[in-house]
């Protein structure tokens, strides 16, 4: 597949461990190295599938975390007079220290979010009833991360088919794109996993999500959860207006 993704913003080596950490519910102090390295490199390889411009920022982290794992299979040295370092210590240091700076960047977001919304405007009855429906659902933007997972949940599920000879239909990104702003046009929302799930195969799945990625970077759509690690909801981007070319 030559279409090649560059994303302008992408999570780092550090937000996909911490990602990795947040899903399995893992102790930060006391990571299983072993199996966060495997998860590691699945997410790796994938990108590597996709073609995406990022994976080399990945590599420096996938040596550390196999020098790790290396030396923790390693026995203790007997001869040893100091007490050995947990070869994770330094790590987990690094993964507190960037976990405590996103947190502070969050909230200083939140708070600018909110200072701009602190403006006065008279709204009737009915518009009044919609913002309180509105408040009660809580959304926010699926990460690369996240939509990495859902193409790999969906590439493993797909059923064993009987191989038959015929001809082997082709589907470009292009294609793609413009079905599914043809969807939007008609739906206010579009569920990743259906997505996959109508796909036909592992090729044209593939194509879906690099479609989507693309869509995504020229900020026609943006990827939303209502819950952390659950299905992935596809909508168009409100302050983004699709083109009229694309929505012919």
């Amino acid at each position: 597949m030559s279409y090649k993704i560059q994303l302008e913003k992408f999570e780092g080596p550090l937000d996909l461990l911490l990602y990795l950490i947040k899903k399995d519910d893992i102790d930060i102090c006391d990571i299983p190295i072993a199996q966060i390295t495997d998860q590691y490199m699945e997410y790796i390889e994938m990108m590597k599938m996709l073609d995406l411009d990022i994976v080399g920022d990945f590599l420096v982290m996938a040596a550390t975390l196999m020098q790790i794992k290396s030396r923790m299979l390693l026995p203790p040295d007997p001869l040893a007079t100091e007490e050995q370092q947990d070869p994770r210590a330094e790590l987990i240091q690094r993964l507190q220290e960037y976990q405590q700076f996103k947190l502070i960047a969050e909230d200083l977001k939140a708070k600018e979010i909110f200072r701009q919304d602190l403006f006065t405007r008279v709204v009737d009855a009915q518009q009044m009833e919609q913002l309180k429906e509105e408040s009660q659902e809580v959304v926010f933007e699926a990460s690369l991360f996240d939509l990495i997972n859902a193409l790999n949940a969906a590439l493993k599920n797909i059923p064993e088919k009987k191989v038959y000879d015929v001809q082997r239909e082709e589907y470009t990104v292009e294609g793609k794109i413009h079905s599914i702003v043809h969807l939007l046009l008609e739906q206010k929302e579009v569920s990743l996993v259906d997505l996959f799930r109508n796909a036909t195969g592992r090729r044209e799945m593939v194509v879906i999500f690099i479609a989507i990625l693309e869509l995504i970077r020229l900020k026609e759509i943006v990827a939303l959860q209502r819950r952390h690690f659950e299905d992935i909801m596809i909508v168009r981007n409100s302050s983004h207006e699709l083109p009229d070319s694309q929505a012919k």
